[in-house]
């Protein structure tokens, strides 16, 4: 049998860090299977469902690089087949009409609070059997399922075990209501059975639904799939997470500067563990991912530890894999790099000092762009009148220097050092604010060594234009 996996968001919001969670581990455990991975959007929800929530859904999923094999299906493409497998229920007796309005449902609950009993539907209350009584063929009525009265159900979650729960907690709950569109708990279930899935892998959020579901598979005849449900996601102070946590849409991720590769294996980390290891491949994730070694715990969110993976792969990874990606930040900050070096010695070069891709951006612009001014503090510290000297022979080096290398570049400042009898930093700071702007970068030869010969010679005479106007105006 081949392991079928899904995912299955209701788009009435964005695809958040949670949701992206539950995707991964749907994904890693089909692939670690060699099995297919099915995204299906569950729309039913119309009111609250929206076209830029499954377009946020599918972006984020392919920023993600989560790819499915089947899908996307949509359950509001399907209300067809639902509806088939209604109509066959009520025929076999297992669904049945209810006419008892909302309204007559809402006072019995009442009652039944009031008296301290659990609220739930009550096919055998004296006032629904009435309701039904009195039903004419015009009357609006929905459909509800017949759950079984005895016996329970009961099933082995891979996360969180054995779980047992008696029919007599469960009522009889709609699967097509009174306007003709059929439930959610109602269309998960032919779904998973049309889609052949095999694991469903879903939030904790969704146990009490399992039972339910169970009991309809049972009554269509339909195989029952295994189940995983997730623990939540805690924010650093153990409250559940929420936008003031940051989890919003995974894509903010993206905005923010983090890499998918570093989101993924931070997310694989919220709740599973291989040892103490902590830095995962795609491929290790794969190979060593399985749903019993998911914790029953909560997990908190740490987004300082997100942010030090993601250096972490900024460093690391293949700086083709940084440049995909980091493309998206420069052309948001009309960073043309057709004028300059290859982004991707750029990224070798200003890459450890990074922690997100916007960081590696802003870096990146005086490779490409020409700056307005100078960093002021480093300028007030390092373009004095004193520097003088040192940037007119270096300048006077660069313009004669014929093999433009790093290592030559280097000969170069130790030269006008030696010349003038001066420390490395009394040579190599002014020049680093002269040729990129500011008061930090990488090493300044490979900085010049990539700038070119005609932007450091250029921007060195301006440095020393900004000394001449500072002593003009002293």
């Amino acid at each position: 049998m081949t392991v079928k996996t899904r995912f299955a968001p209701s788009p009435t919001g964005f695809l958040h860090v949670g949701g992206a969670r539950t995707a991964l581990y749907s994904w890693l455990y089909a692939k670690h299977m060699g099995g297919e991975f099915v995204l299906r959007i569950e729309d039913t929800d119309i009111e609250r469902s929206t076209q830029e929530a499954i377009d946020a859904i599918l972006e984020g999923m392919e920023w993600l690089g989560l790819e499915w094999n089947e899908g996307p299906y949509y359950q509001t493409k399907r209300f067809d087949r639902y509806n088939e497998v209604v109509d066959q229920l009520l025929a076999q007796d297992k669904a049945y009409k209810c006419y008892a309005p909302k309204a007559l449902l809402d006072e019995i609950r009442e009652e039944q609070m009031a008296a301290g009993d659990k609220p739930r539907y009550d096919a055998n209350h004296p006032k629904v059997v009435a309701a039904n009584t009195e039903a004419t063929e015009s009357s609006p009525f929905c459909i509800r399922f017949r759950n079984p009265k005895e016996g329970t159900v009961v099933f082995d979650d891979k996360i969180r075990g054995h779980i047992e729960i008696a029919n007599s907690e469960l009522d009889d709950l709609i699967i097509r209501r009174t306007d003709g569109s059929p439930t959610y708990n109602f269309c998960v279930v032919i779904d998973d059975w049309d889609m052949g899935i095999t694991q469903v892998v879903r939030g904790e959020d969704h146990i009490n639904n399992t039972p339910r579901q169970i009991n309809i598979y049972e009554a269509i005849g339909a195989p029952v799939p295994e189940f995983a449900h997730c623990s939540m996601i805690l924010g650093d102070d153990g409250a559940k997470l929420s936008k003031r946590h940051g989890a919003v849409s995974v894509m903010q991720y993206r905005d923010e500067g983090y890499l998918p590769q570093a989101l993924l294996n931070y997310l694989i980390r919220l709740g599973w563990s291989h040892g103490d290891q902590e830095i995962f491949s795609m491929d290790e994730m794969i190979k060593l991912f399985s749903l019993e070694s998911i914790s029953k715990s909560a997990s908190a969110f740490n987004t300082d530890k997100l942010l030090w993976l993601n250096n972490h792969y900024i460093k690391t990874a293949e700086p083709e894999y940084v440049a995909e990606y980091l493309q998206w930040h420069l052309d948001a900050k009309s960073i043309d790099t057709s004028n300059g070096p290859s982004i991707i010695e750029v990224i070798k070069l200003v890459g450890e000092r990074c922690n997100t891709l916007i960081e590696l951006a802003e870096q990146s612009r005086y490779f490409y762009q020409d700056f307005e001014e100078f960093e002021a503090g480093a300028a007030k510290k390092h373009l004095r009148p004193v520097a003088k000297e040192a940037l007119e022979l270096a300048l006077s080096k660069a313009e004669s220097l014929q093999d433009w290398t790093t290592e030559n570049l280097h000969q170069l400042i130790a030269d006008t050092c030696s010349d003038l009898e001066l420390g490395m930093g009394k040579v190599g700071m002014p020049l680093r604010v002269a040729v990129t702007g500011q008061g930090q970068s990488p090493s300044v030869d490979a900085v010049m060594a990539l700038l070119g010969k005609d932007k450091v010679v250029t921007r060195i005479a301006k440095a020393l234009n900004f000394i001449s106007a500072r002593e003009a105006n002293a």
